[in-house]
C-alpha cells in the first residue's frame, strides 16, 4: 500500500496536524519525527504562535514516504534523502525545498536590491 493511500485512510481531513497527531497517524515516536526533520530538508513544518510544530497534509504524506523508504524498502537515511531529492526535480532542476531554518526575514534594503537585480535581468532577457 502506498504512503498516499494509507494517508487517505488513516488521517482525518484537516488543514494542520500537531506533532502528536502525525505520530499517531504514522505510528512513530515524536523524537523520531523531530530527528527526521533535521535529516530531510524538505520536511520542515511550520510553527504556530505557541511554538508548536504544525504539519500540513503534504508534510504528513512526506513523513509516510520517508517511513516507507526507511522501514519497508530498507533505505538508509542518506539513501532515502537522495531518493527524495532525485524525485523532487523537474527536467534536472531541483525544486525549491529550503528548510525553514534557512529562511529569514529580509530587510527592505535587501529586498530592494534583489528586486533591482531581477529587473536588470528581465531587461537583458525580455523574452523570459
Amino acid at each position: 500500500m502506498s504512503a498516499e493511500l494509507s494517508f487517505r485512510k488513516k488521517a482525518p481531513r484537516k488543514l494542520f496536524y500537531k506533532i502528536g497527531e502525525v505520530c499517531d497517524i504514522c505510528a512513530i515516536e515524536a523524537h523520531v519525527l523531530r530527528y527526521w526533520e533535521t535529516e530531510f530538508p524538505s520536511l520542515s513544518p511550520g510553527k504556530n504562535r505557541a511554538g508548536q510544530r504544525i504539519y500540513r497534509p503534504k508534510d504528513v504524506q512526506l513523513v509516510q514516504t520517508i517511513q516507507a523508504l526507511l522501514h519497508e524498502e530498507g533505505y538508509t537515511i542518506a539513501g532515502a534523502r537522495k531518493k527524495l531529492d532525485s524525485e523532487s526535480t523537474v527536467e534536472g532542476l531541483p525544486l525549491f525545498t529550503a528548510p525553514r531554518a534557512a529562511q529569514r526575514k529580509l530587510s527592505l534594503g535587501e529586498i530592494r536590491r534583489d528586486l533591482l537585480e531581477i529587473l536588470e535581468l528581465t531587461k537583458k532577457n525580455p523574452e523570459s
